[in-house]
């Protein structure tokens, strides 16, 4: 068995920590970001009590609406001298007033530039006004391994540049099983504990390159935190930060895995609404309406067991063709609907053309 010095030495690249190296060269470039969002809501309806009114007088004038102030904070990091902040579309949407402050204290009005929320993406703008701004090295998310040491920075619950370890649980993990399904990203999964506040912040490697952008945790279980790849947030960074609309393309059908013994399942109760099909493959539980694929003629209780000729058993991969094939595009499906074999053609539209 090999000595134990000789495996602590194989773990940490150096002798001395490298997740304060890896910290030392990134976390000056992560930032904390305060919003305020002005919510309006209708008056309570007792104002528009009789009574109310008169024990008030009948000269008060009760208000039609009431403003609240609601204030939230997250995490960022600087990517470019420009001021540029990556964080995530549900820190700032919506926000009326953003403030970034440094890690050394300076503090900034920050402009809110471009939101996804489907991809959960944002970029905010600072205006340095040509002082010097810490950056934040990107690093290639395509290289990341099951394994790997994960580094996360943040300001969870207000406690500023807090950093906790953990390592890479999996790659790729879909948005449905993450449990934020009407997300569109592969996630990358970690144990490094990611809290309220450390939304928005960088998950790192052992070199201190920002390998993801740190965005969700479980609700329903501890130490499992979700991060958008880093790549994919390099891919829509431009369109963002130029305030332009991403692209996401749909076909509109709400769907469900299904597998041989649920369709059997469904067609042994006497109250089903519909026969499905005894076969592997993806259950279409609503067709949205005036979408692509009401138009192509897909219909509720249809079986997608194929596109373009690739067998197709996981929503998750059928959502990830549609958004590789980009939009107006033609994508051909192989259909089961009850004991027929359909070939149907359907074309991409943007999502936000949904009724």
């Amino acid at each position: 068995m090999a000595p134990r010095a000789s495996l602590i030495a194989k773990i940490q690249p150096s002798g001395e920590s490298f997740v304060a190296a890896a910290v030392a060269r990134t976390g000056d470039a992560v930032v904390r970001i305060d919003t305020e969002t002005l919510v309006t809501r209708r008056a309570d309806p007792l104002f528009d009590d009789p009574f109310f009114r008169d024990f008030f007088g009948g000269s008060f004038a009760p208000p039609s609406e009431l403003e609240r102030k609601i204030v939230g904070q997250g995490s960022g990091f600087i990517i470019d001298h420009s001021g540029v902040i990556l964080t995530n579309a549900h820190v700032v949407d919506n926000a009326n007033k953003v403030t970034v402050t440094l890690k050394d204290g300076r503090i900034f009005k920050g402009e809110v530039k471009g939101v996804d929320e489907i991809t959960d993406l944002a970029v905010v703008k600072i205006n340095a006004q040509g002082s010097e701004l810490p950056i934040a090295p990107l690093g290639d998310s395509s290289t990341v391994q099951v394994g790997d040491w994960a580094i996360a920075v943040g300001n969870p619950v207000g406690l500023d540049n807090t950093v906790t370890l953990g390592i890479i649980s999996t790659l790729g993990r879909s948005a449905a099983k993450a449990g934020i399904p009407d997300k569109r990203v592969e996630f990358i999964q970690t144990d490094a504990a990611i809290n309220p506040g450390n939304s928005g912040g960088p998950l790192l490697n052992a070199q201190g390159e920002v390998i993801g952008i740190n965005t969700a945790i479980r609700a329903d279980a501890m130490g499992i935190g979700f991060a958008i790849p880093i790549n994919q947030a390099k891919s829509l960074q431009a369109l963002l930060a130029s305030g332009k609309k991403v692209p996401h393309p749909y076909i509109g059908v709400q769907m469900v895995n299904l597998t041989p013994d649920l369709a059997r399942q469904n067609n042994r109760d006497p109250n089903s609404l519909f026969m499905i099909a005894e076969v592997e493959g993806i259950l279409v539980v609503r067709v949205m309406p005036d979408s692509p694929a009401e138009r192509a003629g897909i219909r509720r209780g249809d079986v997608i067991v194929a596109v373009n000729n690739q067998p197709i058993q996981d929503g998750s991969k059928l959502q990830s063709l549609v958004d590789r094939a980009g939009l107006n595009q033609v994508l051909k499906l192989k259909i089961q609907r009850s004991d027929r074999s359909l070939e149907l053609t359907v074309q991409t539209a943007q999502m936000s053309n949904a009724a």
